[in-house]
């Protein structure tokens, strides 16, 4: 064993000791792993990167902030308002369908493979 890995060892081994680990969020709780069988395996690691990170991309982020935008409608009394949350809609909607037909456009081999493989695992 090396040294660091030594020390990394007698670090946690005294962390526990001084109950530092005892009140952690899920403590008792079993842990069930996510299911990743529909994505391929080489776009796993980077996946669970993003997920953890809160990152999506960014037609789901629009989706999203549509979603948003339209709560906001239906809170909304002032008509003012309402035709400015409207314009916002319209701009994301708009950069929306920019970004799925740029995604149509995009043929690449990566893609192709991608979408291979996918359609292999409905098959």
């Amino acid at each position: 064993m090396d040294i660091l890995m030594h020390l990394a060892e007698e670090r946690i081994r005294e962390a526990m000791e001084n109950g530092v680990f005892d009140n952690l969020p899920g403590k008792g709780q079993k842990i069930i792993p996510e299911d990743l069988s529909m994505i391929p395996e080489d776009l796993r690691a980077g996946y669970i990167i993003l997920k953890n990170a809160g990152v999506l991309p960014e037609e789901m982020q629009l989706k999203k902030e549509l979603v948003t935008l339209q709560n906001l409608i239906d809170c909304c009394y002032d008509e003012e308002e309402k035709k400015e949350i409207k314009k916002k809609i319209n701009e994301k909607i708009l950069r929306f369908n920019l970004l799925m037909e740029k995604r149509k456009k995009q043929n690449s081999p990566a893609l192709k493979a991608y979408l291979g493989k996918i359609y292999g695992r409905f098959r």
